[in-house]
């Protein structure tokens, strides 16, 4: 029905550990994550929504949905990216994220864009 690459979403993360933030002692780890979303479709769409599947080394999974990101929803043109930088703690030095970005386009239509599965990692954890 649709046609081809109408509605196309890019997702990019950039990962980092936060050490003053950090307390390994407490099993408390802190990253940021920044995140550009690209709109490579041929009409707009607005993230509504998003949802997160957050996993530590220990397999403590956690799973966050919410409206936006970094409260908002931005509206993305064909070509325009969004770039946000948010942040999670693990209880584990190593961690995966995934997900998705539920999208509304112009002709109404809601789509998922998803989030391929990014490792978090302290340094000198994984080479």
């Amino acid at each position: 029905m649709n046609e081809p690459d109408l509605n196309n979403i890019k997702v990019d993360v950039e990962t980092r550990y936060i050490e003053d933030q950090s307390n390994p002692e407490q099993n408390h780890y802190v990253f940021a994550y920044t995140i550009t979303i690209q709109n490579e479709g041929q009409q707009s769409a607005q993230l509504m929504t998003r949802h997160w599947v957050i996993t530590d080394s220990n397999q403590k999974v956690q799973e966050v949905r919410g409206d936006g990101v970094v409260g908002e929803q931005p509206l993305l043109k064909p070509g325009e990216q969004f770039v946000y930088t948010s942040g999670t703690m693990l209880e584990t030095a190593v961690g995966t994220m995934k997900g998705s970005y539920q999208m509304v386009a112009d002709d109404g239509s809601h789509f998922d864009a998803p989030i391929e599965e990014f490792v978090l990692s302290t340094p000198r954890v994984l080479h």
